[in-house]
């Protein structure tokens, strides 16, 4: 039988264990409830419930990619850069221009050309990406590291403005589209369900780039270096690690990550120079969510 002092022992431990907080029980319950909503779905109308599935894992996929762009740059200066979403759609519309201008890709084109069209239009939009989300770091954020957060917050709300701007003054109002260039032909058509090979080439892409940041991130030196600068910048410039490449780095990789997104999703829907700030809205609504659904386990960790 434990003692008087090892039951006081185990009720401490209890009281200082750290109690789930009123907004995490409503997340759950919120969970929960759509689970089980899902599961109804499932039981009764198994063929719709299976296709919507299929639409919403690769379009999932897109905002995944503009969702980490928001996470990375938010983790390493707790800054939202609302100009990511612009990023994203100045990239789409780049990638309009490769692919009809620059290549001149149709449908009647071989294969070969299509793929090799496609990839060197890949690696121009994240080169773009990449390169305008570090002028924007350089630019507009960079000296006010040190300032208030409202200040920062007002900038990037202004740098979206700007690459807005840049993009309607160089494109139009106009939507752009480009040719069926991937075919949309089934992959497999399964009880009715059908998923064509345009949306799986955005499952071929994604997952890799994915697995490639993951790697980055975690098994790196430069991976290490976000991470160390995301805890402590002063700790971390204290052990010789530069914060101010970290950060450009940073902003280079999320932008990279916003030019492959809008290349997928130019291939699927079409652009436009405000297609940013709606796409944006919803994987900067994604970042939260997915960033709150972790926060328990972070804060646990410290």
């Amino acid at each position: 039988m434990r003692t008087t002092t090892e039951w006081g022992s185990t009720l401490t431990a209890l009281l200082r264990r750290p109690r789930p907080r009123v907004i995490s029980l409503v997340g759950l319950g919120l969970v929960g409830l759509v689970g089980v909503w899902l599961v109804i779905n499932l039981v009764k109308d198994p063929e719709r419930f299976f296709t919507v599935f299929l639409i919403g894992l690769t379009t999932g996929l897109v905002y995944a990619l503009i969702a980490l762009g928001y996470t990375l740059v938010y983790g390493i200066l707790q800054l939202i850069n609302f100009a990511h979403g612009d990023v994203f759609a100045f990239s789409g519309l780049l990638a309009s221009t490769m692919i009809l201008t620059i290549f001149d890709l149709t449908e009647l084109d071989s294969a070969v050309m299509i793929v090799l069209g496609l990839l060197g239009t890949l690696v121009a939009v994240v080169a773009f990406g990449a390169t305008l989300n570090t002028v924007i770091e350089r630019v507009a954020y960079h000296r006010l590291l040190g300032a208030p957060r409202l200040a920062l917050l007002i900038t990037a709300v202004g740098m979206s403005f700007i690459v807005q701007n840049v993009a309607l003054a160089l494109y139009d109002v106009n939507h752009r589209r480009v040719p069926e260039l991937i075919p949309r032909s089934n992959v497999f058509s399964i009880g009715g369900v059908e998923y064509q090979w345009n949306k799986l080439s955005v499952v071929l892409i994604t997952i890799p780039v994915l697995l490639a940041l993951t790697w980055l991130v975690r098994s790196t030196r430069q991976g290490k270096g976000m991470r160390a600068t995301a805890q402590d910048p002063d700790a971390a410039a204290m052990v010789g690690i530069d914060v101010n490449r970290t950060i450009s780095f940073t902003f280079a990789l999320a932008g990279g990550l916003a030019g492959v997104g809008g290349l997928l999703f130019l291939l699927q829907f079409n652009m436009r120079y405000d297609t940013g700030f709606e796409l944006g809205l919803i994987a900067f609504t994604a970042a939260v969510l997915g960033a709150s659904a972790t926060s328990p386990a972070r804060s646990s960790a410290r």
